[in-house]
């Protein structure tokens, strides 16, 4: 499927102030960026860096006064759907390096926390089918509430009050499958089915490969609003905190901000 974005950010900053921004797609095995364009107000310091797990790039802006940002590009995502119950899960023993981080807690997602209910509610499932009774579990007990949490709400604050938007019930999600020692992580990205259209949050859960050679990262979008071969990654964390779209280190208030996702 090929993805069409365009994506317009405009703000303001309150004296010097650095800015990490991060809403690229990030170029990956799973989708190739056909063509891309970002385009910026001047500024004295615009560098790129290496975003987590080496998926994407972030860029620092350094600048005082008015700044907005386009972005404009066609995505072709080369992932499959799959049929996630069918997937097994690998022991924890079993893990590369790379997922053993996505096992504990962070900042959003206190998984620790939520052990007993998943050993009571899951207890009895494994895998692919575990991560898959999840998602249905959240589908079927939150609600989509635009305005219903903030920047400090948590995956056990979502999980107590049964509402959200995308980042929490990614947040819950991810916290719920970590407490099954099960890896998930936080991915940020673009899809076209996102209703309001804005940047969108799923998990990614390291799973079983069905060739039988390890482990693979699988989306999970607890929405509905996305699947697997209609979204591209711009990147990934542990949470939220890892994958912003714009963090800013002093003070500036986001102005506007327009996205566009459609699907040829």
């Amino acid at each position: 499927m090929i993805l069409t974005i365009a994506t317009r950010l405009s703000c303001r900053m309150y004296g010097a102030t650095d800015a990490l921004l991060q809403i690229e797609a990030a170029p990956t095995s799973q989708q190739s960026i056909l063509s891309a364009n970002i385009a910026s107000t001047p500024t004295p310091h615009f560098l790129r860096v290496g975003a987590q797990d080496g998926i994407g790039e972030r860029i620092w802006v350094h600048h005082d006064g008015d700044f907005s940002v386009s972005y404009d590009a066609r995505i072709e995502v080369l992932r499959n759907d799959f049929d996630l119950a069918s997937l097994a899960g690998l022991p924890p023993h079993r893990l590369p390096g790379e997922a053993v981080p996505y096992l504990l807690d962070s900042l959003y997602c206190p998984a620790s926390r939520l052990q007993p209910f998943v050993q009571e509610e899951f207890g009895a499932l494994a895998g692919g089918a575990k991560v898959e009774a999840m998602r249905a579990w959240i589908a079927g007990h939150f609600r989509y509430v635009p305005g219903s949490s903030n920047s400090a709400t948590t995956a056990l604050d979502s999980f107590v009050e049964r509402r959200g938007v995308c980042r929490d019930y990614a947040h819950t999600l991810i916290a719920l499958a970590r407490a099954a020692a099960i890896p998930a992580r936080f991915a940020s990205g673009y899809g076209p089915g996102v209703s309001p259209q804005d940047f969108h949050a799923v998990a990614e859960v390291f799973l079983a490969d069905p060739a039988g050679q390890g482990g693979s990262w699988r989306i999970v979008d607890a929405t509905g609003m996305i699947t697997p071969d209609a979204f591209a990654v711009i990147g990934v964390g542990r949470d939220a905190a890892d994958a912003s779209f714009f963090t800013s280190y002093g003070t500036m208030d986001l102005v506007s901000k327009d996205i566009t996702v459609r699907s040829e």
